[in-house]
């Protein structure tokens, strides 16, 4: 058996992920908010407001994806005004912060 063989790939879990999130969120230098994500904000009439609550106290919708360049991304999901649910896509970036994606409503209302 190869050596690479025997070594276990880490897996980032949604509970670790929501923890990693919510802490990171704590502190607005630690967000990046991508120009698609502003674009959709604004579209979507997504406050910022609304964005910081999710990622502070929001949930972790499906398992956490590794993308091409070795980050987990993520959807944090939250009921916000009006009884709607929004999600934020989020990249925990190596640098701990965390890459908006993209916000969405999540009831395609």
């Amino acid at each position: 058996m190869a050596e690479s063989e025997n070594v276990a790939r880490f897996r980032l879990t949604k509970a670790v992920a929501q923890a990693r999130v919510r802490s990171l969120a704590r502190h607005s230098e630690s967000i990046v908010w991508g120009n698609h994500a502003l674009s959709r904000m604004g579209e979507r009439g997504i406050l910022d407001i609304d964005v910081l609550r999710i990622l502070r106290s929001g949930y972790v919708e499906d398992e956490p994806r590794l993308t091409e360049g070795g980050e987990w991304q993520c959807k944090i999901v939250k009921h916000i005004r009006g009884g709607r649910e929004a999600g934020v896509v989020t990249i925990i970036l190596h640098d701990g912060r965390l890459f908006l994606k993209t916000v969405e409503w999540e009831d395609r209302r």
